[in-house]
């Protein structure tokens, strides 16, 4: 284990950021990563638990005792080896995940919990910088081949995979670059896209081949879903080409707030204002961006995506920007002893919020107020919870500036017609149906058609996409050819 009463000597080392007023001013990522011997010295916290609750808390089961044990030994490049063991990615997770393994933590039950996070991080960007990263092409083809549709991180784990077991392995995306909402969701600053970039170039260097601006199926009409294809593949000739096809598209049909007024001008999804940020970030240039300058920001919704729209409208200049959150403030400190090992409701500021931004909780929209078909104000009520349902509190009825709305309150599904159009079978959530068995997990009701990530769960985290990613590439090799040797 790492040092023995390292937990008793050594306190948290908690990762630092640039600060607010310079890291407005860009778009680049702003969180410093630990140094080395920062990093080594979180590790000596860990106290290797007789059961490591912290592995269970992570969904892709990182092996944390262990590679936080190589740090502290200075073993980097056996840590770097024992962290791509589970995670493909784990230069991702370190920056995005809100690293449920730290809330697990045996330590965290009286004290901080190790930095789990952060060390990840460190083992990853030491990888890149010690050229330990490499491609990993098969030494046997196996002759077979797979469609992967869509290329966020399910998509992209499970890819990676697939071209290590030896099949050749096309994944389809709807979009001009890969990456899904990694690419087209997640700021620059939390997130910058070279990292993707490297990723990609590596698994092409494996034998994936990428189609981008390649649509499949088709989106129903109207849609507000980011799609810059320029040709149409047929769930048919997908199935006739590859011997196995992985649906892992994201959950990106967003939920709608039908209250009056939501025809006016200046209302968008977070999902039509983040992506265009992220593409003039790019490069491209746009015909007409949603902008904040200048403007009051209602945003309405009070988790990740959210945030992000709070930090990427006080880049823009927002002349203020508030949050709204329908259910009550949570509380300031959780209920360790009721809670742990399981993630914790409790109050939380991102770094979105420390840049400016005023918070409003137990509150609901009843009305966009407008002039000259746009929209200049939010009606607003108080909520409360009653018996478990939230009620209206007469006499609270409030009316909030509003030059720009952003409707950030999650996603209710995956696009319907992808499944459609290959007859998958839907659960009550409108998911692709298929289990997480062991064996003939992710498999659909259609003979050959895999789903994994937000179109098989829903919305969730990018570490829960990259597991199932891992496990569907499993299934899916042992279906094509009647065993594996991959993980689960």
């Amino acid at each position: 284990m790492s040092k023995v009463t390292g937990f008793l000597e050594q306190p948290r080392v908690k990762e630092t950021y640039a600060p607010v007023e310079a890291r407005l001013k860009h778009y680049h990522e702003f969180l410093l990563p630990l140094a080395p011997d920062l990093a080594r010295r979180q590790a000596t916290r860990c106290m290797d638990c007789g059961i490591p609750f912290c592995n269970n808390g992570c969904p892709v089961g990182n092996i944390i005792p262990d590679f936080n044990n190589f740090v502290y030994q200075d073993d980097w490049r056996a840590a770097v080896e024992n962290l791509h063991s589970t995670n493909n990615f784990p230069e991702f997770t370190g920056r995005i995940c809100p690293a449920p393994c730290e809330a697990a933590c045996t330590l965290g039950i009286n004290s901080d919990p190790v930095g789990i996070k952060s060390i990840e991080l460190a083992i990853a960007e030491r990888g890149w910088q010690e050229g330990w990263i490499t491609p990993q092409p098969p030494r046997v083809k196996t002759g077979k081949k797979v469609a992967v549709v869509g290329s966020g991180p399910a998509g992209l784990a499970a890819a990676q995979q697939l071209a290590r077991a030896g099949h050749d392995v096309t994944v389809f995306e709807k979009n001009d670059r890969v990456g899904g909402l990694l690419r087209y969701g997640i700021p620059d600053f939390k997130l910058e896209k070279h990292h993707i970039d490297r990723r990609v170039a590596q698994m092409e260097a494996e034998g994936v081949t990428f189609r981008t601006r390649t649509l499949v199926g088709q989106l129903p009409e109207g849609t507000r879903v980011n799609n810059l294809s320029r040709q149409t593949v047929t769930p048919e000739e997908l199935r006739a080409e590859f011997d196995a096809v992985l649906l892992a598209g994201g959950a990106e049909q967003p939920r709608d707030l039908p209250v009056p007024g939501r025809e006016l001008d200046g209302i968008h999804f977070a999902m039509e204002f983040l992506p265009q940020q992220n593409r003039v970030n790019a490069g491209d240039r746009l015909k007409k961006q949603i902008r904040a300058d200048g403007k009051h920001v209602i945003v309405i919704g009070g988790g990740d995506t959210g945030s992000d729209c709070v930090g990427t409208s006080n880049r823009h200049g927002a002349k203020s920007v508030t949050q709204f959150e329908v259910m009550p403030a949570p509380p300031e400190q959780e209920n360790k002893p009721l809670v742990w090992p399981y993630w914790p409701l409790k109050f939380r500021t991102s770094t979105s919020h420390e840049e400016g931004c005023a918070r409003e909780f137990a509150i609901a929209t009843k009305e966009f107020l407008g002039e000259h078909g746009r929209v200049t104000g939010v009606k607003t009520v108080r909520v409360e919870l009653v018996d478990g349902r939230l009620q209206e509190v007469a006499g609270t009825e409030q009316v909030y500036p509003a030059d720009l709305v952003l409707l950030a309150m999650g996603f209710v599904s995956p696009v319907s017609t992808v499944m459609d159009a290959f007859g998958v079978h839907k659960d009550a959530r409108g998911n692709a149906q298929a289990s997480t068995d062991a064996r003939g997990g992710y498999a659909t009701n259609v003979p050959g058609v895999f789903a994994a990530g937000d179109m098989r769960r829903g919305q969730s985290l990018v570490v829960w996409a990259i597991r199932e990613g891992r496990q569907a590439a499993r299934a899916m090799d042992e279906f094509l050819m009647g065993e594996t040797t991959l993980p689960r």
